[in-house]
């Protein structure tokens, strides 16, 4: 691996480039629709906001799995051809806890409003992988702390508004984070299985993880549309996929690496709203 040999590039890998709006997106979306006005956005908190999760908060979440998930990686075939596996480099090791303490830093120079958003961040993305917590071992469990991705959002939204998001839009990205998390979860059934790792997805079984998924992805859809119709119905997207992957006989290891794409085209159209709405609403 180049990792091997360059420190600073096995650092970004462990980061999963291919995963960084997965952090960074909620924070530009957050960003926008909390923003007063267009000189906010690129205020020097939001900026820090962005840069902390575009890189060093993907650090602190992979870093931690890898670290704990060591072993069962060394047998599972998407940790070893796209993803990341530990090496127990001091570089590493000190790019995690430096990244942890970034964001306890960034905790303490924002607004006391997005300190719950930011504490839930660091807990959960600590507690998922590691003990006495490792969320991700328990069924449900797993699925629900997966929120932790648009805690990130919330933060930034309250940074720049004074106020938490509307219920219904929180409400509909956890669970939306949820289902995404789960779905990510069934190439990995067989490794966890073989390791003795339950999750939601091993407890349920691939095709009804499916189903929980789209499930789940349809009450986030019908949560979104109580805040805006159109939101909605760009959400129905998800579960509309399941359906067409079916249908086309397209196995979940495989789709699973198309959701990078959908996901930054699905956010980018919901921050071009919200840039729509603050330059001309």
């Amino acid at each position: 691996m180049i990792g091997a040999v360059l420190p600073g590039r096995r650092i970004i890998e462990v980061s999963r480039p291919r995963f960084w709006f997965y952090l960074a997106g909620p924070v530009i979306v957050g960003g926008i629709f909390g923003a007063a006005s267009t000189a906010t956005l690129f205020s020097p908190i939001a900026l820090a906001y962005l840069a902390y999760f575009l890189l060093p908060a993907n650090v602190f979440l992979y870093g931690i799995n890898d670290l704990y998930d060591a072993q069962i990686d060394r047998s599972n075939p998407k940790k070893m051809e796209y993803e990341s596996q530990w090496e127990g480099r001091w570089t590493t090791v000190a790019a995690v806890v430096l990244s942890a303490g970034g964001g306890v830093v960034l905790t303490a120079v924002s607004a006391p409003v997005a300190w719950p958003a930011m504490g839930g961040f660091l807990l959960l993305a600590w507690q998922y992988s590691a003990p006495p917590g490792r969320f991700k071992t328990t069924p449900v469990v797993d699925s629900v702390s997966n929120g932790l991705y648009i805690l990130p959002g919330v933060a930034i939204y309250a940074q720049q508004s004074g106020a938490l998001p509307p219920t219904a839009v929180v409400l509909g990205a956890w669970l939306w984070s949820m289902a995404m998390h789960t779905y990510s979860a069934v190439p990995d059934i067989g490794p966890d299985r073989a390791a003795g790792i339950t999750t939601t997805a091993t407890r349920l079984g691939q095709q009804r993880t499916l189903w929980y998924c789209g499930v789940v992805w349809t009450v986030a859809a019908v949560a979104f549309a109580l805040v805006d119709v159109r939101w909605g119905g760009l959400m129905l997207l998800y579960p509309l996929l399941l359906v067409a992957w079916q249908r086309l006989d397209i196995p979940t290891a495989r789709a699973y690496w198309y959701y990078p794409w959908i996901n930054t085209a699905v956010g980018a159209i919901i921050a071009n709203a919200g840039l729509w709405g603050l330059l001309y609403g």
